[in-house]
Protein backbone atom coordinates (compact mmCIF):
# COMPACT_ATOMS: atom_id res chain seq x y z
CA UNK A 1 0.00 0.00 0.00
CA UNK A 2 1.60 3.43 -0.66
CA UNK A 3 1.95 6.05 1.83
CA UNK A 4 -0.74 8.85 2.18
CA UNK A 5 0.60 12.19 1.28
CA UNK A 6 -0.33 15.15 3.41
CA UNK A 7 -0.38 17.52 0.39
CA UNK A 8 -4.21 18.00 -0.98
CA UNK A 9 -6.01 14.55 -2.28
CA UNK A 10 -8.18 14.43 -5.03
CA UNK A 11 -12.29 14.45 -5.04
CA UNK A 12 -12.86 10.89 -3.90
CA UNK A 13 -9.77 10.24 -2.54
CA UNK A 14 -9.67 6.95 -0.12
CA UNK A 15 -10.17 7.19 2.88
CA UNK A 16 -7.28 7.33 5.65
CA UNK A 17 -8.94 5.47 8.19
CA UNK A 18 -9.62 2.06 8.82
CA UNK A 19 -12.65 1.68 11.34
CA UNK A 20 -12.50 -1.44 13.49
CA UNK A 21 -15.87 -1.16 14.30
CA UNK A 22 -15.67 -0.68 17.61
CA UNK A 23 -18.17 1.90 19.44
CA UNK A 24 -18.45 3.83 22.20
CA UNK A 25 -20.62 0.95 23.44
CA UNK A 26 -18.10 -1.16 23.44
CA UNK A 27 -15.36 0.62 25.91
CA UNK A 28 -14.89 -0.14 29.38
CA UNK A 29 -16.19 3.53 30.66
CA UNK A 30 -18.66 5.96 29.58
CA UNK A 31 -17.96 8.62 26.62
CA UNK A 32 -19.85 11.12 26.82
CA UNK A 33 -22.93 9.57 28.51
CA UNK A 34 -26.23 10.80 29.04
CA UNK A 35 -24.49 12.78 32.52
CA UNK A 36 -22.46 15.14 30.45
CA UNK A 37 -24.25 18.55 30.15
CA UNK A 38 -26.11 17.89 26.88
CA UNK A 39 -24.46 21.03 24.53
CA UNK A 40 -20.85 19.25 24.87
CA UNK A 41 -22.31 16.25 24.24
CA UNK A 42 -21.43 16.26 20.60
CA UNK A 43 -17.88 17.58 20.92
CA UNK A 44 -17.07 14.94 23.62
CA UNK A 45 -17.61 12.62 20.91
CA UNK A 46 -16.08 14.13 17.84
CA UNK A 47 -12.81 13.57 20.11
CA UNK A 48 -14.04 10.15 20.97
CA UNK A 49 -13.82 9.50 17.02
CA UNK A 50 -10.79 11.19 16.16
CA UNK A 51 -8.98 9.20 18.55
CA UNK A 52 -10.90 6.04 18.03
CA UNK A 53 -10.06 6.73 14.40
CA UNK A 54 -6.63 7.02 15.04
CA UNK A 55 -6.12 4.06 17.19
CA UNK A 56 -7.47 1.75 14.79
CA UNK A 57 -4.86 2.83 12.22
CA UNK A 58 -2.42 2.55 15.08
CA UNK A 59 -3.72 -1.07 15.28
CA UNK A 60 -4.22 -2.42 12.09
CA UNK A 61 -2.15 -5.76 11.74
CA UNK A 62 -2.44 -4.93 7.64
CA UNK A 63 -0.47 -1.88 7.59
CA UNK A 64 3.05 -0.80 7.64
CA UNK A 65 4.33 1.23 10.19
CA UNK A 66 5.24 4.03 7.90
CA UNK A 67 1.96 3.29 6.56
CA UNK A 68 0.27 4.17 9.79
CA UNK A 69 2.33 6.53 10.51
CA UNK A 70 1.53 8.59 7.15
CA UNK A 71 -2.11 8.59 8.05
CA UNK A 72 -1.95 9.56 11.27
CA UNK A 73 -0.05 12.54 9.70
CA UNK A 74 -2.60 13.17 7.34
CA UNK A 75 -5.16 12.91 10.23
CA UNK A 76 -2.78 15.98 11.59
CA UNK A 77 -2.89 17.68 9.00
CA UNK A 78 -6.82 17.96 8.13
CA UNK A 79 -7.33 19.19 11.70
CA UNK A 80 -4.88 21.86 11.80
CA UNK A 81 -6.63 22.80 8.70
CA UNK A 82 -5.67 21.15 5.31
CA UNK A 83 -8.50 20.39 2.92
CA UNK A 84 -9.64 17.13 2.23
CA UNK A 85 -12.50 14.55 2.98
CA UNK A 86 -10.45 11.62 3.06
CA UNK A 87 -10.68 11.42 7.39
CA UNK A 88 -13.99 12.52 7.83
CA UNK A 89 -12.90 12.01 11.74
CA UNK A 90 -10.15 14.44 11.86
CA UNK A 91 -12.42 16.89 9.95
CA UNK A 92 -15.37 17.00 12.53
CA UNK A 93 -12.57 17.46 14.93
CA UNK A 94 -11.49 20.45 13.44
CA UNK A 95 -15.06 21.54 13.58
CA UNK A 96 -15.55 20.68 16.79
CA UNK A 97 -12.71 23.08 17.75
CA UNK A 98 -13.35 26.09 15.19
CA UNK A 99 -16.98 25.98 17.44
CA UNK A 100 -15.27 25.63 20.73
CA UNK A 101 -12.83 27.80 20.36
CA UNK A 102 -10.35 24.71 22.14
CA UNK A 103 -6.50 24.12 20.73
CA UNK A 104 -5.73 21.25 19.01
CA UNK A 105 -2.95 20.19 21.66
CA UNK A 106 -4.89 17.06 23.27
CA UNK A 107 -5.46 16.20 19.42
CA UNK A 108 -1.83 15.64 18.67
CA UNK A 109 -0.87 14.61 21.60
CA UNK A 110 -3.01 11.42 21.17
CA UNK A 111 -1.75 10.83 17.63
CA UNK A 112 1.82 11.27 19.15
CA UNK A 113 0.83 7.99 21.39
CA UNK A 114 -0.39 6.70 18.04
CA UNK A 115 2.74 6.84 16.07
CA UNK A 116 4.42 5.77 18.28
CA UNK A 117 1.98 2.56 18.93
CA UNK A 118 3.18 2.36 14.76
CA UNK A 119 6.80 1.68 15.56
CA UNK A 120 7.33 1.22 19.49
CA UNK A 121 6.98 -2.62 20.70
CA UNK A 122 8.24 -2.77 24.10
CA UNK A 123 8.49 -0.98 27.22
CA UNK A 124 11.55 -0.31 29.21
CA UNK A 125 10.03 -0.20 32.99
CA UNK A 126 7.07 1.41 35.05
CA UNK A 127 8.58 5.04 34.24
CA UNK A 128 8.38 4.18 30.26
CA UNK A 129 4.82 3.10 30.22
CA UNK A 130 3.96 6.43 31.96
CA UNK A 131 5.44 8.05 29.82
CA UNK A 132 3.34 6.77 26.56
CA UNK A 133 -0.11 7.06 28.73
CA UNK A 134 0.75 10.79 29.29
CA UNK A 135 0.03 11.35 25.60
CA UNK A 136 -2.35 7.93 24.86
CA UNK A 137 -4.07 8.87 27.99
CA UNK A 138 -4.01 11.90 29.88
CA UNK A 139 -4.95 13.88 26.87
CA UNK A 140 -8.30 12.35 26.52
CA UNK A 141 -9.14 13.44 30.47
CA UNK A 142 -8.07 16.90 29.80
CA UNK A 143 -9.70 17.98 26.55
CA UNK A 144 -13.19 16.71 28.51
CA UNK A 145 -11.98 19.68 31.49
CA UNK A 146 -10.58 22.23 29.51
CA UNK A 147 -14.31 21.40 27.31
CA UNK A 148 -16.19 22.41 30.61
CA UNK A 149 -13.93 25.13 31.71
CA UNK A 150 -12.88 23.19 34.27
CA UNK A 151 -9.67 24.63 36.00
CA UNK A 152 -6.02 22.53 35.62
CA UNK A 153 -5.88 21.99 38.83
CA UNK A 154 -7.98 18.91 38.18
CA UNK A 155 -5.05 17.25 35.64
CA UNK A 156 -2.92 15.44 38.13
CA UNK A 157 -5.88 13.68 39.38
CA UNK A 158 -7.15 13.44 36.05
CA UNK A 159 -3.91 12.21 34.29
CA UNK A 160 -3.92 9.56 37.18
CA UNK A 161 -7.02 8.04 36.34
CA UNK A 162 -6.75 8.01 32.60
CA UNK A 163 -3.17 6.37 33.03
CA UNK A 164 -4.88 3.96 35.57
CA UNK A 165 -7.67 3.47 33.13
CA UNK A 166 -5.02 2.83 30.32
CA UNK A 167 -2.73 0.35 32.63
CA UNK A 168 -6.46 -2.08 33.07
CA UNK A 169 -6.87 -1.58 29.35
CA UNK A 170 -3.70 -3.29 28.68
CA UNK A 171 -3.89 -5.69 30.96
CA UNK A 172 -6.93 -7.08 29.65
CA UNK A 173 -5.87 -6.68 26.18
CA UNK A 174 -1.92 -8.09 26.80
CA UNK A 175 -2.32 -11.52 24.96
CA UNK A 176 -4.84 -10.34 21.82
CA UNK A 177 -1.91 -7.22 21.75
CA UNK A 178 0.85 -9.47 22.01
CA UNK A 179 -0.41 -12.17 19.04
CA UNK A 180 -2.00 -9.83 17.06
CA UNK A 181 0.68 -7.16 16.78
CA UNK A 182 3.80 -8.04 18.32
CA UNK A 183 3.36 -5.35 21.38
CA UNK A 184 3.28 -5.94 24.97
CA UNK A 185 3.16 -2.97 27.19
CA UNK A 186 4.42 -4.98 30.25
CA UNK A 187 7.66 -3.75 31.32
CA UNK A 188 10.66 -5.65 30.39
CA UNK A 189 12.11 -5.45 33.86
CA UNK A 190 9.51 -6.27 35.66
CA UNK A 191 8.80 -9.79 33.48
CA UNK A 192 12.94 -9.96 33.52
CA UNK A 193 12.74 -9.95 37.82
CA UNK A 194 10.46 -12.70 37.56
CA UNK A 195 12.65 -14.69 35.44
CA UNK A 196 10.38 -14.48 32.65
CA UNK A 197 9.59 -12.64 29.13
CA UNK A 198 7.43 -11.97 26.69
CA UNK A 199 6.76 -15.35 25.60
CA UNK A 200 4.58 -16.25 28.98
CA UNK A 201 1.60 -14.65 26.96
CA UNK A 202 1.55 -17.41 24.73
CA UNK A 203 1.15 -20.55 27.49
CA UNK A 204 -2.99 -20.64 27.86
CA UNK A 205 -3.02 -19.51 31.84
CA UNK A 206 -0.33 -17.32 33.54
CA UNK A 207 2.61 -18.93 35.19
CA UNK A 208 3.80 -17.90 38.52
CA UNK A 209 6.46 -15.52 37.70
CA UNK A 210 3.59 -13.79 34.82
CA UNK A 211 0.88 -13.74 37.38
CA UNK A 212 3.46 -11.89 40.31
CA UNK A 213 4.11 -9.02 37.38
CA UNK A 214 0.31 -8.41 36.93
CA UNK A 215 -0.26 -8.44 40.61
CA UNK A 216 2.89 -5.75 40.68
CA UNK A 217 1.10 -3.57 37.76
CA UNK A 218 -2.44 -3.70 39.61
CA UNK A 219 -0.47 -2.31 42.62
CA UNK A 220 0.85 0.69 41.21
CA UNK A 221 -2.31 0.77 39.40
CA UNK A 222 -4.17 0.68 42.33
CA UNK A 223 -2.14 4.47 44.14
CA UNK A 224 -3.26 5.80 40.37
CA UNK A 225 -6.82 4.83 41.11
CA UNK A 226 -6.76 6.56 44.87
CA UNK A 227 -5.16 9.57 43.55
CA UNK A 228 -7.89 9.83 41.26
CA UNK A 229 -10.67 9.68 44.13
CA UNK A 230 -9.21 13.74 44.38
CA UNK A 231 -10.36 14.22 41.31
CA UNK A 232 -14.59 14.50 41.33
CA UNK A 233 -14.39 17.58 44.53
CA UNK A 234 -12.48 19.28 42.04
CA UNK A 235 -15.10 19.42 39.34
CA UNK A 236 -17.15 22.28 39.04
CA UNK A 237 -19.29 20.76 36.44
CA UNK A 238 -22.24 18.83 38.00
CA UNK A 239 -22.58 16.28 35.06
CA UNK A 240 -18.78 15.89 34.45
CA UNK A 241 -18.53 15.18 38.32
CA UNK A 242 -20.89 12.61 38.80
CA UNK A 243 -19.03 11.08 35.45
CA UNK A 244 -15.99 11.30 36.77
CA UNK A 245 -16.86 9.83 39.85
CA UNK A 246 -18.80 7.11 37.89
CA UNK A 247 -15.51 5.76 36.11
CA UNK A 248 -13.35 6.04 39.47
CA UNK A 249 -15.63 3.46 40.79
CA UNK A 250 -15.30 1.63 37.68
CA UNK A 251 -11.70 1.55 37.27
CA UNK A 252 -11.64 -0.36 41.16
CA UNK A 253 -13.65 -2.85 40.06
CA UNK A 254 -11.96 -3.57 37.31
CA UNK A 255 -8.53 -3.73 39.17
CA UNK A 256 -10.02 -6.01 41.53
CA UNK A 257 -11.81 -8.18 39.01
CA UNK A 258 -8.09 -8.23 37.18
CA UNK A 259 -6.71 -9.32 40.67
CA UNK A 260 -9.25 -12.55 40.81
CA UNK A 261 -9.21 -13.27 36.95
CA UNK A 262 -6.41 -13.67 34.82
CA UNK A 263 -6.14 -12.22 31.30
CA UNK A 264 -4.21 -14.80 30.04
CA UNK A 265 -6.96 -17.24 30.30
CA UNK A 266 -9.67 -15.31 29.15
CA UNK A 267 -10.30 -11.53 28.36
CA UNK A 268 -11.09 -10.11 32.27
CA UNK A 269 -14.50 -7.73 31.86
CA UNK A 270 -16.97 -5.77 33.80
CA UNK A 271 -20.49 -7.11 34.03
CA UNK A 272 -23.49 -5.52 34.50
CA UNK A 273 -23.81 -5.21 37.71
CA UNK A 274 -20.38 -3.88 37.90
CA UNK A 275 -21.52 -0.52 35.65
CA UNK A 276 -25.24 -0.66 37.52
CA UNK A 277 -23.31 -0.11 40.66
CA UNK A 278 -20.82 1.83 40.01
CA UNK A 279 -23.42 4.39 38.52
CA UNK A 280 -25.67 4.62 41.79
CA UNK A 281 -22.33 4.99 43.81
CA UNK A 282 -20.29 7.27 41.62
CA UNK A 283 -23.68 9.64 41.67
CA UNK A 284 -24.20 9.29 45.41
CA UNK A 285 -20.16 10.20 46.07
CA UNK A 286 -20.85 12.99 42.91
CA UNK A 287 -23.23 14.63 44.87
CA UNK A 288 -21.33 14.77 48.31
CA UNK A 289 -18.36 16.00 46.38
Amino acid sequence: MTAVSNELPSRGAESVETPSGKGRSSENFPVGSFLIRRGLRAHVHAFYRFARNADDIADNPALTADDKIARLDRMAAILDGASGRDSPAAAAMRESLLETGMTAQHCHDVLHAFRLDAVKLRYRDWDDLMGYCRYSASPVGRQLLDLHGESRASWPASDALCSALQVLNHLQDCVDDCRRLDRVYLPLEDLAAEGTGVEALGAHVSSPGLRRVLDRLLDRTAELIEQARGLPPLVVSRGLRWECAVIVELAGRLLRRLRHGDPVAARVALSKSDFLAAFAIGISRGFRG
